[in-house]
Parts: C-alpha cells; sequence; structure tokens
C-alpha cells in the first residue's frame, strides 16, 4: 500500500487543490464557524505506507488568510528544496492578530488529524516544529497534547513572552514562579531539539538556554544547537541540519519515558 497522491488527497479532502504534480495542496478546515486554511506536503515520489506526519507552526509575520503567507519562511521553503523530503507536513496559517491557542490551535490540530485520517499516516510517527511564534506555540502544543507527538524541533521560542502581540505565554504564574522548569514538567515526554541564534534581537536566546537546562535538569531527552552571531532567523540553519530529520524520524510515540 502506498500514500495518496496529491490528488488523491484531494480528493478525500474535498478541498481545493494546486496542480497534481505539485509538492503542496491547499485546504480549509472549520472551527466554530470559522474557515482556516492551511497547505499541505506530499511527496511527489511514492512513499510506503503509513508516513510519518509533521505539524508546522509558522512565526508571526506570516499570520493572515490567504493560504500563501506562511509559506515563505521556515520548513516550507526548505520543503520546496528538497523534493526527496519522506514525510508529510501540515503548514496551518494562524489569523491575523492570533496566537497558537484556542479556536487557533483546535484548527491548527483539526487539520493534523484530517491529513493523518486522508494519508493514513503512522500516528506513532507525529512530529511537530515550530519557529518564533510558533517555537512558542510548540511549547504550548507540547503542554496541551502531551500524548500526540513523538519528537519536537523548536526552533527561536520560548516560554516568557516580550510582547502581546506575537509571543505567548503557556504556565499559570500562581502555580510555580519558575515558567522553565513547569512547562518541562507538564509536556510529558516528546524529546526536543532546540536552535537558537546567539545574537537574536526578537527572542532572547536565554528563553531556549532556560528550557534547554530546565529539560536537562528533569533528565529528559533535550538536544541544544545555538548559532553563534546568527540573529532571528536561526530556522534557515536549523532545518539545514543533515541529523535533524533522522533524528526525529527516529523517534516513535511511546518510546520515551516521562523522566520523574
Amino acid at each position: 500500500m502506498h500514500t495518496p497522491t496529491m490528488a488523491a488527497l484531494a480528493c478525500v479532502l474535498g478541498l481545493a487543490t494546486t496542480p497534481a504534480h505539485a509538492a503542496f495542496s491547499q485546504h480549509t478546515v472549520t472551527v466554530n464557524g470559522h474557515s482556516y486554511p492551511y497547505q499541505v506536503y506530499t511527496p511527489d515520489h511514492k512513499t510506503a505506507a503509513h508516513p510519518p506526519v509533521v505539524l508546522f507552526l509558522h512565526g508571526s509575520g506570516e499570520r493572515g488568510n490567504d493560504n500563501q503567507k506562511q509559506m515563505s519562511q521556515g520548513l516550507p521553503p526548505w520543503l520546496a528544496r528538497h523534493p526527496g523530503f519522506e514525510g508529510v507536513v501540515v503548514i496551518p496559517q494562524a489569523p491575523e492578530h492570533t496566537l497558537w491557542r484556542g479556536d487557533t490551535a483546535d484548527a491548527a490540530m483539526k487539520a493534523l488529524e484530517d491529513t493523518i485520517k486522508a494519508v493514513d499516516g503512522d500516528r506513532k510517527r507525529i512530529y511537530l516544529t515550530g519557529l518564533s511564534m510558533g517555537g512558542y506555540g510548540a511549547w504550548e502544543f507540547l503542554v496541551q497534547y502531551p500524548s500526540t507527538f513523538a519528537a519536537a524541533a523548536v526552533i527561536c521560542g520560548g516560554i516568557q513572552p516580550q510582547n502581546v502581540d506575537a509571543l505567548l505565554q503557556v504556565y499559570d504564574r500562581r502555580e510555580n514562579a519558575d515558567a522553565f522548569a513547569w512547562v518541562a514538567s507538564h509536556m510529558g515526554p516528546t524529546p526536543v531539539w532546540i536552535f537558537h541564534g546567539s545574537a537574536d534581537g526578537s527572542v532572547p536566546v536565554e528563553q531556549s538556554r532556560q528550557m534547554h537546562q530546565a529539560l536537562e535538569n528533569i533528565h529528559h531527552e533535550v538536544r541544544y544547537t545555538e548559532y553563534p552571531g546568527v540573529g532571528h532567523g536561526s530556522w534557515v540553519p536549523a532545518y539545514d541540519e543533515p541529523d535533524l530529520w533522522p533524528w526525529m524520524f527516529s523517534h516513535r510515540l511511546g518510546d520515551a519515558k516521562k523522566p520523574r
């Protein structure tokens, strides 16, 4: 059995698609009466049955409802340059002035679920990655959905917000004054690879350093890569890391045990 072609995927979802030879198809999902756009990357070539599925969360600058802006940074351009990528990727778009929470998060998860069903994806190989606002969103998703993702790559994100418009906070200050320890203890066992540029002027690198330390403190499986002199665009070298996808795809849901 093989995963569906682009045309078959669009037919299963019953939604608009780009031409069948293209790697990306356009779709929508409805949550609480509102329509949310997303795109799906499916390899042009035939892949094995039950492919891995990746959820990508974009940054604040790619918000909107055109189903195009979220394709401009990070993983989507990387995919366009690497047609041999073996996974299916779900690329939702957050509306203007929203964060990856509430209905926007629900829409992303519904798009993920619809795609998993459409391609008969391997539910033990569902992965998460996000950059900037999407990096903050990734930490929140790891807390909100602790048993969903087999591994995650979090790029130039963090826990504590620096401005309300772009970033978010995922923990309850009433429970624990240490945001990083709180997230580490509430996110389940998902292995994480964290990336950040040392010269990031938008999201302080200390956010990733402290999150890395909090996970190490409880012996959680975590990797940390910091790029000296690199600014906010650390997603460019991060997605080019040759070990990233072999590392991600080597994990299966249920393999990791929550540290005590």
